[in-house]
C-alpha cells in the first residue's frame, strides 16, 4: 500500500499561491486565500507570504508563470520556507514540476483538507473515508507525484510480464480503492440498521458552512459535550443525541461542515456520513453571521445541499455570532436606537427572505435561546401531527 505520510507538521512555515483568472474576481481570490490560511492554521503551519498572479488560464505545466515561479523560489530559499500551498487543485506533473524549481514541498488545497481530515477522523468510518477520498485524489496523479510504492506481499507472481512500475503502482491504488469500498458498504449497513432502530422519532440535523458553531449549538440544545473549538472541521463523525423539549422527544444530529472548493471525492466518500441530513425532517442551517462573507457560505452550504438531494427540507436558518456580528458593526458612538434600527432592518430583510423562518442567536453567550428553542419546537411538533397524529395525545 502506498505509505501516506502527513504533509504538514506543527510549525512549517507555508507560502501560499493562488492565480486570478477570468473567472474570479482579486477580491474573491483574497477570500479564498484567508480561508486558506486559515486550513493552514488548522492543519498546524504558519502562513508567511501569499503570492497571486493574473493569468487568462493556469499554466499547464507549472500553474503559475515561469517569472513568478522563480519569484517564489528566490523568496523560498532565503526564508526557511518548508511548504508551499496552492490554492487549486494541481496535477501530478505540474507538483513535480514545481518542486525541481522550489526545492521544496508542494501541495494544494484538496491535499491540505484531506490532511486535516485524516487528523481528524476518530471513528471507523471517518477513517475509512478519508483514506478512500486520499486514494481517489492519488490515483490521476501517480505519475508526476509518486516515484515508489511500498508494497505487501511483493516477490514472485505480484507483478504481471512486461508490467511497468507505473501500472503496477496503479493497480495497487485501483486494488486499495475497491476494498475501502466494500469496506464502507459495510459500515454503511450497520449505520442504517442504527437509524432504522431509533423509532419513530422526528429527525433535526444541523448543517452549515465549518466553524459556524454548530457544535457550541448542538451541545447549546442537547445539553450535551460534542467537541468544538475555533478551527476548520472540528468535527467529522455526526454526532446525534435525543433531546425533550416540553416533553416532547426528537433527534438532534451534528455534522461535519462544509467549505467552498471541497473535494469531489471528499463529498463523495462522506456522502454516507451525511445520510443523516438526507434521512432527517428538519434542517438547522447554522450561519456565523460575523463573517464578512457569510452570504457566500449560505450559498455553498445550499449547492451542497442541493447535491445532497435534501435542499427542499423545512429549514430554519440559525444567524449565529451575533456577538461578534454587533462589536465588528457597530462603533461605541453609535446612538442606541440605529443600532436597534439596523437590527432590526436585518432580521426583516432575512424573514422576508425565509418566509419567517430564521433566529439571532449568540450560542457562547447562550443569547435568544428560548426562541431557538420554541422555534425548533414549533417545527417538531407541526410533523409530529402530520406524520405520527396517534403520539400527539402522548406528547401533549
Amino acid at each position: 500500500m502506498i505509505e501516506k505520510k502527513q504533509l504538514v507538521k506543527q510549525e512549517e512555515r507555508a507560502v501560499i499561491v493562488g492565480v486570478i483568472t477570468k473567472d474570479q474576481s482579486e477580491r474573491q481570490v483574497q477570500e479564498f486565500l484567508d480561508e486558506l490560511v486559515f486550513l493552514a492554521e488548522t492543519a498546524g503551519a504558519q502562513t508567511v507570504k501569499r503570492f497571486t498572479q493574473k493569468l487568462a488560464h493556469p499554466d499547464r505545466a507549472t500553474f503559475v508563470g515561469k517569472g513568478k515561479l522563480e519569484e517564489i523560489h528566490q523568496f523560498v530559499a532565503g526564508r526557511n520556507i518548508d511548504l508551499v500551498i496552492f490554492d487549486d487543485e494541481l496535477t501530478g506533473s505540474q507538483i513535480s514540476n514545481i518542486e525541481k524549481v522550489l526545492k521544496v514541498k508542494v501541495i494544494d488545497r484538496s491535499d491540505l483538507i484531506l490532511d486535516i481530515f485524516a487528523r481528524r477522523a476518530r471513528t471507523a468510518q471517518a477513517r475509512v473515508q478519508v483514506e478512500l477520498a486520499q486514494y481517489q485524489y492519488i490515483l490521476p496523479r501517480l505519475r508526476g507525484m509518486w516515484s515508489h510504492l511500498e508494497r505487501q506481499g511483493g516477490g514472485i507472481g505480484s507483478r504481471g510480464p512486461g508490467e511497468t512500475e507505473i501500472e503496477t503502482d496503479r493497480r495497487i491504488v485501483k486494488d486499495k480503492i475497491t476494498l475501502l469500498r466494500k469496506r464502507l458498504a459495510e459500515i454503511d449497513k450497520q449505520s442504517l440498521t442504527q437509524r432504522k432502530e431509533r423509532g419513530e422519532f422526528i429527525r433535526v440535523a444541523l448543517v452549515g458552512y465549518t466553524n459556524v458553531g454548530k457544535s457550541t449549538t448542538m451541545n447549546m440544545l442537547s445539553k450535551s459535550e460534542v467537541f468544538a473549538e475555533n478551527k476548520l472541521f472540528a468535527t467529522l463523525d455526526t454526532t446525534t443525541r435525543k433531546v425533550v423539549f416540553d416533553q416532547t422527544p426528537f433527534l438532534l444530529s451534528d455534522t461535519v461542515g462544509f467549505i467552498r472548493k471541497l473535494p469531489h471525492h471528499l463529498v463523495e466518500s462522506f456522502k454516507s456520513t451525511l445520510d443523516e441530513v438526507r434521512e432527517s425532517d428538519i434542517l438547522l442551517h447554522v450561519v456565523d453571521i460575523s463573517h464578512p462573507q457569510y452570504e457566500e457560505q449560505i450559498e455553498v452550504v445550499n449547492r451542497t445541499l442541493q447535491e445532497l438531494k435534501a435542499f427542499d427540507k423545512p429549514t430554519i436558518m440559525i444567524f449565529n455570532k451575533m456577538d461578534l456580528y454587533e462589536a465588528n458593526t457597530f462603533d461605541e458612538w453609535l446612538a442606541p436606537e440605529i443600532k436597534e434600527d439596523i437590527l432590526r432592518q436585518l432580521k426583516t430583510d432575512w424573514d422576508t427572505k425565509t418566509n419567517g423562518n430564521t433566529v439571532f442567536i449568540a450560542a457562547t453567550e447562550k443569547r435568544n435561546i428560548e426562541e431557538l428553542r420554541k422555534t425548533i419546537m414549533d417545527k417538531v411538533a407541526q410533523l409530529y401531527r402530520e406524520r405520527y397524529p396517534y403520539k400527539t395525545e402522548f406528547f401533549y
